[in-house]
């Protein structure tokens, strides 16, 4: 049961990257493109995405289990530290070139896009270099 309801989540997410044009890298660059031909319709989208959002979040901190009587897990960090502000720089600065953020690469790649595709390899790729590093870290670390 848990897999048909996470399996419909993420077909209305696709659906509503779809139709607000997110999973569109030229309409996410000409919203990203403030000195040209700024393009705010992605705005509305993203406004009504953090309502939505801000609205079910507040609801979730209330609950202790979900609707299908799962444990409520929320994320329990508050502090900013220097790998968030980099990772934030990092996955801004590959949004603004690609116009590809990766719930819309997953879509493009679903759709057969080659774009999307290449998108979710490179992601895929950075994912598994980050834990090879994390790895090789923590080992270094624990031989100090």
């Amino acid at each position: 049961m848990n897999a048909l309801f996470a399996f419909l989540a993420g077909l209305v997410f696709g659906i509503g990257l779809i139709v607000s044009g997110m999973s569109n890298p030229a309409k996410v660059i000409g919203f990203l493109d403030l000195a040209g031909w700024w393009d705010p319709s992605l705005a509305l989208v993203m406004v009504g995405a953090i309502a939505v959002g801000a609205g079910a979040y507040a609801l979730a901190k209330r609950r202790t289990t979900s609707l299908l009587g799962l444990p409520m897990l929320l994320p329990a960090a508050t502090h900013i530290d220097r790998r968030l502000v980099l990772g934030s720089a990092l996955f801004g600065v590959g949004w603004g070139l690609a116009g590809i953020c990766p719930g819309p690469a997953l879509v493009l790649a679903g759709a057969g896009f080659a774009q999307g595709g290449l998108f979710v390899a490179a992601m895929v790729a950075g994912m598994a270099i980050f834990e090879g590093l994390e790895r090789f870290n923590g080992r270094a670390r624990a031989t100090r």
